[in-house]
């Protein structure tokens, strides 16, 4: 199935099944339980005609002359609004064919409508653009930031990792895409490989790391504005262990319960079960205490923008202070918190659209706005151009002089 749930963003995966994966597994238990009830059948009489499984319906047991009435699965309607209902004759000679056949009766289409098709290579074309940008951008992001001396300090630190974080989402959906969707003729519902599975580990940490270092940013700004953080490498330890140490955490117990308790397929399929909680958990609880601590920003801010409490010496910094995180605040997935409280399968097409094109250039608006577009960024930048012109070509400017950053953003 083409369009089976991918590993992008958290909500994108919590769906569970397509509807063409769902139909296989679906039709799988429904095949088990009639054998199930065929071998229970089997030391009964012998007479008319016996129960079997037809790759589709369950037949039972039925007596010469008698016509028996199926309704078409309940799964076909994932596909259809209404479908009808198959019957056959049990006969001296055994059963009769189905009348009208299951492609009529049920109304079902081999192929995905062209529309639905259309849908999802837009999709894919877009987020596919989307990632790639963003991960050609972050990466000129990180070797800025790593590269000038002077724009080594705790906040870019922690921006660094939030952007190592983003090329990582990045690159694991490439990997993913190649591992899974590079073969037209793979069958993505029962697949089950090393490959496919240490890809699918590797996009669940990957997105992990990500939502546990925008919650970083989050505990990082409101330090900085309740004027209790101390630039200490206790504390960016501290930081460093929450958005790396604490998703290999999860991601260990969640393997090991796969392993031993539901090592089914590619590990990507997580309807029904208890264990996909182990990561889907602490990713709602990061979004509810994300959105919860930039609630209090703002409610920071407000007060401490208050003419009455400002003091010249400081306004401007808290103007500088209260763009940045008013411009933070879109980009630290506040959206997450409509979907989190949204059924699995509320408006799919809207939820992908969303999650997957809009959430794929994410990591570029980060970059944009907190390095290319940050001013201490270009003034260093344009402070390194003006000495390259001083060595190469004698050039003196009074603009060559010392850049300081003199804010905490």
């Amino acid at each position: 199935c083409p369009n089976c749930t991918r590993c992008t963003e958290y909500t994108s995966w919590s769906h569970g099944l397509h509807p063409e994966c769902e139909f296989i597994f679906q039709l799988e238990e429904e095949e088990r339980g009639c054998l199930q009830y065929v071998e229970e059948q089997g030391n009964r009489s012998t007479e008319g005609c016996r129960p079997f499984w037809d790759a589709v319906v369950c037949w039972p047991q039925a007596a010469v002359g008698e016509s028996v009435q199926r309704a078409c699965p309940a799964i076909f309607s994932l596909f259809k609004n209404k479908t009808g209902s198959v019957s056959r004759n049990c006969t001296s000679a055994g059963w009769s064919r189905p009348s009208p056949p299951y492609h009529i009766a049920c109304s079902v289409d081999d192929d995905i409508p062209e529309t639905e098709q259309s849908y999802f290579t837009t999709v894919k074309l877009i987020y596919t653009v989307g990632y790639s940008v963003s991960l050609v951008v972050l990466t000129a992001a990180v070797f800025i930031l790593l590269l000038f001396r002077r724009l080594r300090c705790a906040r870019n630190f922690i921006h660094i990792q939030l952007f190592i974080t983003f090329i990582l989402k990045a690159m694991a959906v490439f990997i993913r895409d190649a591992t899974l969707f590079s073969n037209d003729d793979t069958n993505h519902c029962t697949l089950s490989t090393f490959t496919c599975k240490a890809s699918v580990v590797f996009c669940h940490y990957c997105v992990m790391a990500n939502f546990f270092w925008l919650l970083v940013e989050a505990l990082y700004l409101n330090s900085l504005l309740l004027s209790s953080f101390y630039h200490s490498r206790q504390c960016l330890w501290g930081f460093s262990l929450l958005g790396w140490g604490v998703p290999v955490l999860f991601i260990v117990l969640w393997i090991g319960s796969r392993l031993y308790f539901e090592d089914t397929e590619c590990w990507d399929i997580n309807e029904d079960s208890p264990y996909w909680w182990i990561i889907k958990g602490p990713i709602v609880v990061s979004i509810t205490v994300n959105f919860m601590l930039f609630m209090n920003i703002i409610r920071i801010l407000i007060q401490k923008l208050n003419p009455r409490l400002i003091q010249f010496n400081n306004s401007s910094q808290y103007r500088r202070l209260t763009k940045s995180t008013l411009l933070l605040i879109p980009l630290f997935g506040t959206h997450y918190m409509f979907f989190n409280f949204l059924p699995d399968y509320f408006n799919v097409n809207l939820r992908l659209f969303i999650e997957l094109c809009m959430g794929s250039f994410q990591g570029l608006l980060v970059a944009l706005l907190y390095c290319f577009l940050n001013q201490e960024v270009q003034k260093e930048v344009h402070m390194q151009w003006l000495r390259w012109q001083v060595r190469s070509y004698g050039v003196v400017s009074p603009a060559a002089k010392g850049s300081q950053m003199d804010t905490p953003f």
